[in-house]
């Protein structure tokens, strides 16, 4: 996977970053943003344009932060709440629109 979105977009989702990404690749969930890893280009534009340092490389991701590794993989290929099935890789994030729905985890994650 390569770029991940992690606790510090919880409840702010600031979408400077939406705009600088070249493939379309960053989808709304209800609490936070998601990154589809199978679209991503690892291009780094959106790192750059996120003013809270939410957005970093999987393998950069902190010990602590670790679980949304997996809860952004589950985002694409698990079926979220609302939905009939998975979101997978549709092609670009405006095809779908505000998803309005979160993983699990994010979804129940205390932001302190």
């Amino acid at each position: 996977m390569p770029y991940v979105v992690t606790s510090p977009c919880i409840d702010v989702k600031d979408t400077g970053c939406l705009d600088e990404c070249p493939v379309d690749a960053i989808y709304e969930g209800d609490r936070k943003l998601y990154i589809n890893p199978n679209e991503c280009t690892e291009c780094g534009a959106c790192a750059s344009a996120c003013p809270i340092g939410a957005i970093m490389l999987d393998l950069e991701v902190p010990k602590a932060e670790r679980a949304f590794v997996k809860s952004e993989k589950e985002f694409f290929s698990t079926v979220l709440p609302g939905r009939d099935e998975p979101l997978g890789d549709p092609g670009g994030a405006k095809t779908v629109g505000k998803v309005g729905a979160d993983t699990p985890f994010v979804a129940g994650y205390e932001v302190s």
